[in-house]
Protein backbone atom coordinates (compact mmCIF):
# COMPACT_ATOMS: atom_id res chain seq x y z
CA UNK A 1 0.00 0.00 0.00
CA UNK A 2 1.43 3.72 -1.01
CA UNK A 3 1.89 5.77 1.84
CA UNK A 4 -0.72 8.46 1.80
CA UNK A 5 1.73 11.40 2.02
CA UNK A 6 -0.34 14.07 1.64
CA UNK A 7 -2.78 13.09 4.10
CA UNK A 8 0.51 12.33 6.88
CA UNK A 9 1.77 15.80 6.51
CA UNK A 10 -1.53 17.74 6.08
CA UNK A 11 -0.44 19.09 9.90
CA UNK A 12 2.14 21.34 8.45
CA UNK A 13 -0.57 23.48 6.51
CA UNK A 14 -0.51 24.69 3.00
CA UNK A 15 1.82 28.01 2.72
CA UNK A 16 3.78 28.34 6.36
CA UNK A 17 7.42 29.42 7.12
CA UNK A 18 8.33 26.14 6.10
CA UNK A 19 6.92 26.19 2.81
CA UNK A 20 8.06 29.80 1.75
CA UNK A 21 11.64 29.39 2.87
CA UNK A 22 11.51 26.21 0.39
CA UNK A 23 10.06 27.65 -2.28
CA UNK A 24 11.67 30.93 -2.81
CA UNK A 25 14.96 29.70 -1.90
CA UNK A 26 14.58 26.74 -4.98
CA UNK A 27 13.18 29.57 -7.47
CA UNK A 28 16.15 31.90 -6.59
CA UNK A 29 18.49 28.89 -7.39
CA UNK A 30 16.69 29.09 -10.89
CA UNK A 31 17.92 32.70 -11.56
CA UNK A 32 21.44 31.41 -13.28
CA UNK A 33 19.94 28.88 -15.72
CA UNK A 34 17.79 31.77 -17.27
CA UNK A 35 21.03 33.76 -18.46
CA UNK A 36 23.51 30.83 -18.51
CA UNK A 37 22.31 28.93 -21.52
CA UNK A 38 20.54 31.90 -23.61
CA UNK A 39 24.15 34.37 -23.37
CA UNK A 40 25.04 32.37 -26.51
CA UNK A 41 22.58 34.84 -28.10
CA UNK A 42 25.30 37.78 -27.38
CA UNK A 43 28.59 35.93 -26.65
CA UNK A 44 27.86 33.66 -29.73
CA UNK A 45 26.05 37.09 -32.09
CA UNK A 46 28.09 37.29 -35.64
CA UNK A 47 28.69 41.08 -36.36
CA UNK A 48 28.72 42.36 -39.53
CA UNK A 49 32.21 41.81 -41.23
CA UNK A 50 34.28 41.85 -44.33
CA UNK A 51 37.19 40.88 -45.54
CA UNK A 52 39.95 43.14 -44.06
CA UNK A 53 42.29 45.09 -46.29
CA UNK A 54 45.34 45.24 -44.29
CA UNK A 55 46.66 48.80 -43.25
CA UNK A 56 50.01 48.18 -44.99
CA UNK A 57 48.61 47.35 -48.35
CA UNK A 58 50.09 49.88 -50.84
CA UNK A 59 46.97 51.02 -52.06
CA UNK A 60 44.93 54.59 -52.79
CA UNK A 61 41.99 55.31 -50.82
CA UNK A 62 39.35 55.40 -53.85
CA UNK A 63 40.81 51.34 -54.62
CA UNK A 64 40.82 50.72 -50.77
CA UNK A 65 36.88 51.97 -51.07
CA UNK A 66 36.56 49.50 -53.90
CA UNK A 67 38.48 46.55 -52.96
CA UNK A 68 35.03 44.72 -51.65
CA UNK A 69 32.56 43.07 -53.98
CA UNK A 70 29.56 44.40 -53.40
CA UNK A 71 26.08 41.43 -52.61
CA UNK A 72 22.77 41.39 -52.62
CA UNK A 73 20.76 40.71 -49.32
CA UNK A 74 17.27 40.88 -49.21
CA UNK A 75 16.15 44.65 -51.03
CA UNK A 76 19.75 45.42 -49.55
CA UNK A 77 23.48 45.62 -51.13
CA UNK A 78 25.92 45.22 -48.60
CA UNK A 79 29.75 44.67 -48.83
CA UNK A 80 30.49 40.62 -49.42
CA UNK A 81 31.40 38.94 -46.07
CA UNK A 82 33.56 36.39 -47.41
CA UNK A 83 35.30 37.82 -51.00
CA UNK A 84 38.12 40.87 -52.04
CA UNK A 85 39.14 41.69 -55.63
CA UNK A 86 42.81 40.27 -55.79
CA UNK A 87 45.00 42.24 -53.59
CA UNK A 88 47.95 42.31 -55.97
CA UNK A 89 45.80 42.77 -58.61
CA UNK A 90 44.28 46.38 -56.81
CA UNK A 91 47.69 46.94 -55.91
CA UNK A 92 49.03 46.99 -59.25
CA UNK A 93 46.09 49.37 -60.57
CA UNK A 94 46.88 51.37 -57.75
CA UNK A 95 50.56 51.68 -58.40
CA UNK A 96 49.87 52.70 -62.37
CA UNK A 97 46.96 55.43 -61.44
CA UNK A 98 44.53 53.85 -62.59
CA UNK A 99 40.55 55.04 -61.05
CA UNK A 100 38.27 52.68 -59.97
CA UNK A 101 34.93 52.87 -61.97
CA UNK A 102 36.52 55.32 -64.30
CA UNK A 103 39.36 53.46 -65.97
CA UNK A 104 38.77 50.03 -64.74
CA UNK A 105 35.43 47.94 -64.57
CA UNK A 106 36.09 46.38 -60.86
CA UNK A 107 33.46 43.80 -61.27
CA UNK A 108 35.59 42.07 -63.77
CA UNK A 109 38.53 41.89 -61.61
CA UNK A 110 39.09 38.44 -60.38
CA UNK A 111 38.05 37.52 -56.72
CA UNK A 112 40.03 35.86 -54.02
CA UNK A 113 38.78 34.53 -50.08
CA UNK A 114 39.53 36.91 -46.99
CA UNK A 115 43.31 36.12 -46.85
CA UNK A 116 44.39 38.67 -44.23
CA UNK A 117 41.10 37.86 -42.09
CA UNK A 118 38.41 39.67 -41.84
CA UNK A 119 37.36 43.56 -40.19
CA UNK A 120 34.09 43.40 -37.73
CA UNK A 121 31.79 46.19 -36.67
CA UNK A 122 32.36 47.26 -33.21
CA UNK A 123 28.96 49.02 -32.68
CA UNK A 124 27.56 46.66 -31.16
CA UNK A 125 29.69 44.22 -29.37
CA UNK A 126 33.75 44.89 -28.74
CA UNK A 127 33.97 41.20 -29.04
CA UNK A 128 32.26 37.96 -29.45
CA UNK A 129 33.51 34.42 -29.75
CA UNK A 130 32.68 35.10 -33.78
CA UNK A 131 34.87 37.90 -34.07
CA UNK A 132 37.28 36.55 -31.73
CA UNK A 133 37.57 33.30 -33.42
CA UNK A 134 36.60 34.25 -36.51
CA UNK A 135 33.72 31.65 -37.08
CA UNK A 136 32.55 33.37 -40.18
CA UNK A 137 32.38 31.97 -43.87
CA UNK A 138 34.12 28.93 -44.49
CA UNK A 139 33.92 28.43 -40.49
CA UNK A 140 30.53 29.06 -40.12
CA UNK A 141 29.24 26.41 -39.42
CA UNK A 142 31.18 26.44 -35.84
CA UNK A 143 28.64 29.40 -34.77
CA UNK A 144 25.50 26.62 -34.73
CA UNK A 145 27.47 24.10 -33.55
CA UNK A 146 28.60 25.94 -30.72
CA UNK A 147 24.99 26.11 -29.24
CA UNK A 148 24.65 22.48 -30.55
CA UNK A 149 27.51 21.30 -27.89
CA UNK A 150 25.84 23.18 -25.05
CA UNK A 151 22.55 21.39 -25.68
CA UNK A 152 24.54 18.28 -25.78
CA UNK A 153 25.55 18.76 -22.56
CA UNK A 154 22.22 19.23 -21.27
CA UNK A 155 21.48 16.06 -23.04
CA UNK A 156 24.24 14.44 -20.70
CA UNK A 157 22.69 16.07 -17.43
CA UNK A 158 19.36 15.32 -18.27
CA UNK A 159 20.60 11.59 -18.48
CA UNK A 160 22.41 11.35 -15.85
CA UNK A 161 20.99 13.92 -13.02
CA UNK A 162 17.70 11.83 -13.01
CA UNK A 163 19.26 8.83 -12.27
CA UNK A 164 21.62 10.17 -9.96
CA UNK A 165 18.96 12.49 -8.02
CA UNK A 166 16.74 9.41 -7.63
CA UNK A 167 19.77 6.97 -6.22
CA UNK A 168 21.72 9.79 -3.76
CA UNK A 169 18.91 12.35 -3.46
CA UNK A 170 17.42 15.69 -4.61
CA UNK A 171 19.50 18.00 -2.75
CA UNK A 172 23.17 16.87 -3.13
CA UNK A 173 22.89 16.52 -6.79
CA UNK A 174 20.75 20.15 -7.07
CA UNK A 175 24.41 21.85 -5.34
CA UNK A 176 26.77 19.75 -7.01
CA UNK A 177 25.13 20.85 -10.50
CA UNK A 178 24.61 24.21 -9.33
CA UNK A 179 28.87 24.21 -8.41
CA UNK A 180 29.90 22.49 -11.49
CA UNK A 181 28.07 25.20 -14.04
CA UNK A 182 29.47 28.20 -11.81
CA UNK A 183 32.98 26.73 -12.11
CA UNK A 184 32.75 25.85 -15.46
CA UNK A 185 31.20 29.16 -16.96
CA UNK A 186 34.05 30.95 -14.76
CA UNK A 187 37.01 28.79 -16.81
CA UNK A 188 34.91 29.72 -19.88
CA UNK A 189 36.24 33.38 -19.27
CA UNK A 190 40.10 31.76 -19.99
CA UNK A 191 38.91 29.76 -22.98
CA UNK A 192 42.26 29.91 -25.27
CA UNK A 193 40.43 28.61 -28.00
CA UNK A 194 37.14 27.35 -29.83
CA UNK A 195 37.40 23.97 -29.18
CA UNK A 196 38.23 24.79 -25.42
CA UNK A 197 35.33 27.06 -24.70
CA UNK A 198 33.00 24.54 -26.55
CA UNK A 199 34.62 21.77 -24.04
CA UNK A 200 33.28 23.65 -21.14
CA UNK A 201 30.34 24.62 -22.60
CA UNK A 202 29.08 21.37 -22.66
CA UNK A 203 29.88 20.94 -18.62
CA UNK A 204 28.19 24.10 -18.60
CA UNK A 205 25.01 22.37 -20.20
CA UNK A 206 25.11 19.40 -17.96
CA UNK A 207 25.39 21.30 -14.84
CA UNK A 208 22.60 23.91 -16.11
CA UNK A 209 19.73 20.88 -16.37
CA UNK A 210 20.70 18.98 -13.41
CA UNK A 211 20.18 21.51 -11.00
CA UNK A 212 16.96 22.95 -12.96
CA UNK A 213 15.29 19.71 -13.04
CA UNK A 214 17.04 18.54 -9.49
CA UNK A 215 14.84 22.06 -7.84
CA UNK A 216 12.25 21.65 -10.22
CA UNK A 217 11.45 18.04 -8.57
CA UNK A 218 12.68 18.60 -5.51
CA UNK A 219 9.82 21.87 -4.95
CA UNK A 220 7.27 19.48 -6.79
CA UNK A 221 7.51 16.85 -3.71
CA UNK A 222 7.93 19.15 -0.85
CA UNK A 223 4.86 21.65 -1.44
CA UNK A 224 1.61 21.01 -0.93
CA UNK A 225 -1.00 20.53 -3.93
CA UNK A 226 -2.17 23.70 -4.26
CA UNK A 227 1.32 25.51 -3.81
CA UNK A 228 3.20 22.69 -5.71
CA UNK A 229 0.63 23.87 -8.95
CA UNK A 230 1.92 27.72 -8.14
CA UNK A 231 5.63 26.72 -7.34
CA UNK A 232 6.06 24.34 -10.86
CA UNK A 233 4.22 26.89 -13.16
CA UNK A 234 4.78 30.57 -12.09
CA UNK A 235 7.26 30.19 -9.63
CA UNK A 236 10.32 28.16 -11.29
CA UNK A 237 9.52 29.60 -14.38
CA UNK A 238 9.13 32.99 -13.33
CA UNK A 239 12.52 32.95 -11.52
CA UNK A 240 13.87 31.69 -14.85
CA UNK A 241 12.68 34.36 -16.84
CA UNK A 242 14.04 37.00 -14.39
CA UNK A 243 17.42 35.70 -15.01
CA UNK A 244 16.99 35.26 -19.05
CA UNK A 245 15.47 39.24 -18.35
CA UNK A 246 18.66 40.07 -17.25
CA UNK A 247 20.49 39.04 -19.68
CA UNK A 248 19.78 41.51 -22.26
CA UNK A 249 20.39 44.38 -19.36
CA UNK A 250 23.68 42.99 -18.39
CA UNK A 251 24.82 42.29 -21.83
CA UNK A 252 23.82 46.15 -23.26
CA UNK A 253 26.40 47.66 -20.59
CA UNK A 254 29.14 44.76 -21.02
CA UNK A 255 29.63 44.46 -24.68
CA UNK A 256 33.18 41.78 -24.38
CA UNK A 257 31.82 38.54 -23.94
CA UNK A 258 34.66 37.20 -21.54
CA UNK A 259 33.58 39.88 -19.24
CA UNK A 260 30.06 39.45 -19.92
CA UNK A 261 30.65 35.52 -18.51
CA UNK A 262 32.34 36.65 -15.93
CA UNK A 263 29.49 38.66 -14.75
CA UNK A 264 27.52 36.04 -15.20
CA UNK A 265 29.36 33.78 -12.95
CA UNK A 266 29.33 36.22 -9.88
CA UNK A 267 25.68 35.22 -8.78
CA UNK A 268 26.84 31.15 -8.37
CA UNK A 269 29.10 32.28 -5.48
CA UNK A 270 25.88 33.45 -3.71
CA UNK A 271 23.94 29.82 -3.65
CA UNK A 272 26.37 28.39 -1.38
CA UNK A 273 24.40 29.18 1.83
CA UNK A 274 21.37 27.44 0.33
CA UNK A 275 22.42 24.32 1.51
CA UNK A 276 21.40 25.10 4.94
CA UNK A 277 18.04 26.29 4.23
CA UNK A 278 17.22 23.66 1.66
CA UNK A 279 16.25 20.11 2.93
CA UNK A 280 16.17 16.69 1.00
CA UNK A 281 13.11 15.40 -0.12
CA UNK A 282 10.95 13.52 3.03
CA UNK A 283 8.63 12.09 0.49
CA UNK A 284 12.30 10.74 -1.40
CA UNK A 285 13.42 9.74 1.88
CA UNK A 286 9.79 7.62 2.65
CA UNK A 287 11.04 5.89 -0.54
CA UNK A 288 13.85 4.94 -0.18
CA UNK A 289 12.93 3.26 3.55
CA UNK A 290 14.78 6.38 4.93
CA UNK A 291 11.45 7.07 7.66
CA UNK A 292 13.92 8.61 10.50
CA UNK A 293 15.23 10.93 8.35
CA UNK A 294 12.07 12.18 6.33
CA UNK A 295 10.20 12.28 10.07
CA UNK A 296 13.36 14.55 11.43
CA UNK A 297 12.79 17.25 8.64
CA UNK A 298 8.69 17.18 8.84
CA UNK A 299 9.59 17.81 12.54
CA UNK A 300 11.95 20.72 11.92
CA UNK A 301 8.92 22.14 9.54
CA UNK A 302 6.42 21.34 11.71
CA UNK A 303 8.69 23.98 14.31
CA UNK A 304 9.30 26.48 11.85
CA UNK A 305 5.73 26.40 11.15
CA UNK A 306 4.82 26.42 14.80
CA UNK A 307 2.45 23.27 14.46
CA UNK A 308 2.74 20.49 16.73
CA UNK A 309 3.80 17.27 14.78
CA UNK A 310 2.14 13.75 15.68
CA UNK A 311 4.14 11.27 17.68
CA UNK A 312 4.10 9.22 15.03
CA UNK A 313 3.77 10.76 11.15
CA UNK A 314 4.01 7.63 9.39
CA UNK A 315 2.40 4.35 10.65
CA UNK A 316 4.26 1.44 11.04
CA UNK A 317 2.57 -0.90 8.71
CA UNK A 318 3.51 1.80 6.22
CA UNK A 319 6.87 2.02 7.50
CA UNK A 320 7.63 -1.46 7.29
CA UNK A 321 6.43 -1.97 4.10
CA UNK A 322 8.16 0.73 2.27
CA UNK A 323 11.43 -1.26 3.47
CA UNK A 324 10.08 -4.28 2.19
CA UNK A 325 9.29 -3.05 -1.23
CA UNK A 326 12.37 -1.31 -1.80
CA UNK A 327 14.30 -1.87 -4.92
CA UNK A 328 16.05 -0.08 -7.48
CA UNK A 329 14.70 1.88 -10.24
CA UNK A 330 15.98 2.92 -13.85
CA UNK A 331 15.53 4.77 -16.79
CA UNK A 332 14.09 1.16 -17.91
CA UNK A 333 11.07 1.32 -15.62
CA UNK A 334 9.95 3.94 -17.78
CA UNK A 335 9.07 1.57 -20.41
CA UNK A 336 8.48 -1.68 -18.32
CA UNK A 337 4.68 -1.73 -19.40
CA UNK A 338 2.95 -0.72 -22.37
CA UNK A 339 0.88 2.12 -20.41
CA UNK A 340 4.11 3.43 -19.16
CA UNK A 341 5.91 3.13 -22.54
CA UNK A 342 3.35 5.14 -24.31
CA UNK A 343 2.70 7.40 -21.37
CA UNK A 344 7.08 8.00 -21.78
CA UNK A 345 6.96 7.97 -25.84
CA UNK A 346 4.22 10.39 -26.48
CA UNK A 347 5.92 12.73 -23.45
CA UNK A 348 9.27 12.38 -25.21
CA UNK A 349 7.85 13.39 -28.78
CA UNK A 350 6.16 16.01 -27.04
CA UNK A 351 9.00 17.58 -25.22
CA UNK A 352 11.79 17.37 -28.25
CA UNK A 353 9.22 19.14 -30.75
CA UNK A 354 8.52 22.17 -27.75
CA UNK A 355 12.00 22.07 -26.97
CA UNK A 356 13.14 22.95 -30.93
CA UNK A 357 10.32 25.42 -31.12
CA UNK A 358 11.42 27.28 -27.79
CA UNK A 359 15.42 27.54 -28.09
CA UNK A 360 14.65 28.37 -31.99
CA UNK A 361 12.64 31.68 -31.21
CA UNK A 362 15.06 32.55 -28.49
CA UNK A 363 18.02 31.70 -30.16
CA UNK A 364 16.67 34.13 -33.40
CA UNK A 365 16.27 37.25 -31.66
CA UNK A 366 19.27 38.44 -32.89
CA UNK A 367 18.10 38.15 -36.36
CA UNK A 368 15.38 39.95 -36.28
CA UNK A 369 14.69 44.04 -37.29
CA UNK A 370 15.99 46.25 -34.73
CA UNK A 371 18.16 46.19 -31.57
CA UNK A 372 19.28 42.51 -30.44
CA UNK A 373 19.06 43.74 -27.25
CA UNK A 374 15.76 45.23 -26.89
CA UNK A 375 14.25 41.83 -29.24
CA UNK A 376 15.41 39.44 -26.01
CA UNK A 377 14.30 42.03 -24.23
CA UNK A 378 11.02 41.36 -25.60
CA UNK A 379 11.50 37.20 -25.93
CA UNK A 380 12.16 37.04 -22.25
CA UNK A 381 9.05 39.70 -21.11
CA UNK A 382 6.67 36.93 -23.31
CA UNK A 383 7.46 34.55 -21.34
CA UNK A 384 5.60 36.68 -17.92
CA UNK A 385 2.14 36.27 -19.40
CA UNK A 386 3.30 32.91 -20.60
CA UNK A 387 3.49 31.33 -17.21
CA UNK A 388 0.67 33.31 -15.61
CA UNK A 389 -1.74 32.05 -18.18
CA UNK A 390 0.10 28.48 -18.06
CA UNK A 391 -0.46 28.84 -14.20
CA UNK A 392 -3.99 29.53 -14.53
CA UNK A 393 -5.14 26.98 -16.79
CA UNK A 394 -3.05 24.02 -15.13
CA UNK A 395 -5.27 25.37 -11.60
CA UNK A 396 -8.59 25.53 -13.18
CA UNK A 397 -8.48 23.61 -16.42
CA UNK A 398 -7.77 19.74 -17.49
CA UNK A 399 -4.16 19.09 -18.19
CA UNK A 400 -4.65 17.85 -21.36
CA UNK A 401 -6.45 20.75 -22.90
CA UNK A 402 -4.15 23.19 -21.63
CA UNK A 403 -1.46 21.71 -23.31
CA UNK A 404 -3.49 21.23 -26.70
CA UNK A 405 -4.93 25.04 -26.91
CA UNK A 406 -1.22 26.04 -26.27
CA UNK A 407 0.52 23.71 -28.55
CA UNK A 408 -1.97 24.82 -31.44
CA UNK A 409 -1.66 28.07 -30.28
CA UNK A 410 1.87 28.52 -30.72
CA UNK A 411 2.11 26.29 -33.88
CA UNK A 412 -0.39 28.04 -36.33
CA UNK A 413 1.02 31.65 -35.29
CA UNK A 414 4.44 30.74 -36.39
CA UNK A 415 2.69 29.32 -40.01
CA UNK A 416 0.69 32.97 -40.10
CA UNK A 417 4.77 34.63 -39.84
CA UNK A 418 5.24 33.68 -43.66
CA UNK A 419 2.30 35.66 -45.00
CA UNK A 420 3.48 38.60 -43.78
CA UNK A 421 5.08 40.93 -46.38
CA UNK A 422 8.84 41.80 -45.51
CA UNK A 423 7.97 45.61 -45.18
CA UNK A 424 6.02 44.99 -41.79
CA UNK A 425 8.80 43.59 -39.54
CA UNK A 426 7.06 44.87 -36.45
CA UNK A 427 3.84 42.58 -37.00
CA UNK A 428 6.21 39.32 -37.91
CA UNK A 429 8.04 40.10 -34.92
CA UNK A 430 4.67 40.21 -33.19
CA UNK A 431 3.28 37.25 -34.21
CA UNK A 432 7.13 35.54 -33.65
CA UNK A 433 6.74 36.78 -29.90
CA UNK A 434 2.97 35.14 -30.25
CA UNK A 435 3.94 31.94 -30.99
CA UNK A 436 6.95 32.27 -28.43
CA UNK A 437 3.91 32.63 -25.83
CA UNK A 438 2.16 29.86 -26.54
CA UNK A 439 5.13 28.05 -26.98
CA UNK A 440 6.61 29.20 -23.60
CA UNK A 441 3.00 28.28 -21.99
CA UNK A 442 3.19 24.83 -23.43
CA UNK A 443 6.66 24.54 -21.75
CA UNK A 444 5.07 24.97 -18.25
CA UNK A 445 2.29 23.10 -18.80
CA UNK A 446 4.03 20.00 -19.72
CA UNK A 447 7.24 19.91 -16.96
CA UNK A 448 4.29 19.91 -14.30
CA UNK A 449 2.21 17.72 -16.35
CA UNK A 450 4.89 15.43 -16.69
CA UNK A 451 5.59 15.29 -12.71
CA UNK A 452 2.08 14.46 -12.06
CA UNK A 453 1.93 11.59 -14.28
CA UNK A 454 4.79 9.89 -13.03
CA UNK A 455 5.33 8.41 -9.26
CA UNK A 456 8.02 9.46 -6.75
CA UNK A 457 10.45 6.30 -7.12
CA UNK A 458 11.02 7.14 -10.55
CA UNK A 459 10.10 10.77 -11.37
CA UNK A 460 13.43 12.35 -11.10
CA UNK A 461 14.50 9.85 -14.07
CA UNK A 462 11.16 10.91 -15.85
CA UNK A 463 11.64 13.89 -15.96
CA UNK A 464 14.98 14.33 -16.43
CA UNK A 465 14.45 11.67 -19.38
CA UNK A 466 12.12 13.75 -21.07
CA UNK A 467 14.35 16.67 -20.59
CA UNK A 468 16.93 14.37 -21.88
CA UNK A 469 14.06 13.60 -25.14
CA UNK A 470 13.71 17.44 -25.43
CA UNK A 471 17.47 18.19 -26.07
CA UNK A 472 17.35 16.25 -29.14
CA UNK A 473 14.85 19.19 -30.12
CA UNK A 474 17.24 21.64 -29.07
CA UNK A 475 20.45 20.47 -30.25
CA UNK A 476 18.74 20.77 -34.08
CA UNK A 477 17.08 24.42 -33.06
CA UNK A 478 20.04 26.35 -34.15
CA UNK A 479 20.04 24.40 -36.96
CA UNK A 480 16.47 25.47 -37.59
CA UNK A 481 17.81 29.20 -37.63
CA UNK A 482 20.61 28.47 -39.85
CA UNK A 483 17.93 27.15 -42.77
CA UNK A 484 17.16 30.75 -42.38
CA UNK A 485 19.78 31.90 -44.52
CA UNK A 486 18.76 29.60 -46.93
CA UNK A 487 15.03 30.62 -46.98
CA UNK A 488 13.53 33.13 -44.10
CA UNK A 489 10.24 31.15 -44.10
CA UNK A 490 11.32 27.52 -43.92
CA UNK A 491 12.30 27.68 -40.21
CA UNK A 492 8.76 29.07 -39.47
CA UNK A 493 7.23 25.91 -41.54
CA UNK A 494 9.09 23.67 -39.94
CA UNK A 495 8.28 25.23 -36.39
CA UNK A 496 4.78 26.03 -36.96
CA UNK A 497 4.15 22.06 -38.47
CA UNK A 498 6.01 20.64 -35.89
CA UNK A 499 4.15 22.42 -32.80
CA UNK A 500 0.88 21.95 -34.30
CA UNK A 501 1.46 17.85 -34.79
CA UNK A 502 3.00 17.64 -31.06
CA UNK A 503 -0.61 19.48 -29.77
CA UNK A 504 -2.28 16.29 -31.58
CA UNK A 505 0.14 14.07 -29.48
CA UNK A 506 -0.77 15.70 -26.21
CA UNK A 507 -4.95 14.76 -26.87
CA UNK A 508 -3.44 11.17 -26.34
CA UNK A 509 -1.89 11.84 -22.76
CA UNK A 510 -4.21 10.63 -19.75
CA UNK A 511 -6.03 13.13 -17.73
CA UNK A 512 -4.40 14.04 -13.89
CA UNK A 513 -6.30 17.10 -13.25
CA UNK A 514 -7.11 16.41 -9.38
CA UNK A 515 -5.38 13.56 -9.03
CA UNK A 516 -2.26 12.89 -5.79
CA UNK A 517 1.07 12.39 -7.06
CA UNK A 518 1.65 8.99 -7.65
CA UNK A 519 4.15 7.10 -5.13
CA UNK A 520 4.50 3.86 -6.85
CA UNK A 521 4.55 2.46 -10.43
CA UNK A 522 1.90 0.19 -9.34
CA UNK A 523 -0.68 3.60 -8.61
CA UNK A 524 0.71 5.33 -11.75
CA UNK A 525 -0.84 2.77 -13.72
CA UNK A 526 -4.02 3.29 -12.42
CA UNK A 527 -4.22 6.99 -12.85
CA UNK A 528 -7.68 7.32 -15.22
CA UNK A 529 -7.71 7.98 -18.62
CA UNK A 530 -4.47 5.20 -18.79
CA UNK A 531 -5.93 2.85 -21.59
CA UNK A 532 -4.36 -0.92 -20.64
CA UNK A 533 -4.35 -4.42 -22.37
CA UNK A 534 -5.65 -7.06 -20.32
CA UNK A 535 -2.12 -8.37 -19.54
CA UNK A 536 -0.83 -5.35 -17.68
CA UNK A 537 -4.12 -5.36 -15.72
CA UNK A 538 -2.64 -6.34 -12.37
CA UNK A 539 -6.43 -7.32 -11.09
CA UNK A 540 -9.40 -6.49 -11.39
CA UNK A 541 -10.01 -4.46 -8.95
CA UNK A 542 -9.06 -0.38 -8.29
CA UNK A 543 -6.00 0.58 -7.48
CA UNK A 544 -7.23 1.14 -4.32
CA UNK A 545 -8.89 -2.08 -3.84
CA UNK A 546 -5.99 -3.42 -4.73
CA UNK A 547 -3.87 -2.34 -2.06
CA UNK A 548 -6.55 -2.64 0.65
CA UNK A 549 -6.00 -6.37 -0.76
CA UNK A 550 -2.72 -6.43 -0.50
CA UNK A 551 -2.18 -5.44 3.21
CA UNK A 552 -5.14 -8.43 3.87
Amino acid sequence: METDYEDNTAFLGEWGTFQKMVFFFLCISIIPNGFTGLSIVFIGDTPSHHCLIPANANITAEWRGNSIPLDKEGETTVLSKCSRYKLDVIQSLSEKGYVPGVDVNVSEIQQETCLDGWEYDRGTYITTIVSEWDLVCANKWKNPLTSSVFFCGVLTGSFLSGQLSDRFGRKIVLFATMGIQTLSTFLQVFSPSWLVFCVLFFVVGMGQISNYVAAFVLGTEILSPSIRIIYSTLGVCMFYTIGYMALPGVAFFIRDWRMLLLALTLPGLFYIPFWWFIPESPRWLLSQGRVEEAEVILREAARRNRVTAPEVIFRPVQTEQKSTQLEAHSICDLLKSSNIRWVSITLWLVWAILSIGYFALSLNTSNLAGSSYLNCFLSAATEVPAYTMAWLMFRYCPRRRSLFFTLILGGLVLLLVNLIPPKLSSVSIALEMLGKFGVTAAFSIVYAYTAELYPTVVRNTAVGACSMASRVGSISAPYFIYLGGYSKSLPYILMGSLTALSGLLSLLLPETHGMPLPDTIAHMQTIPGLKKRPEDEPSQFTGQEECVTDVL
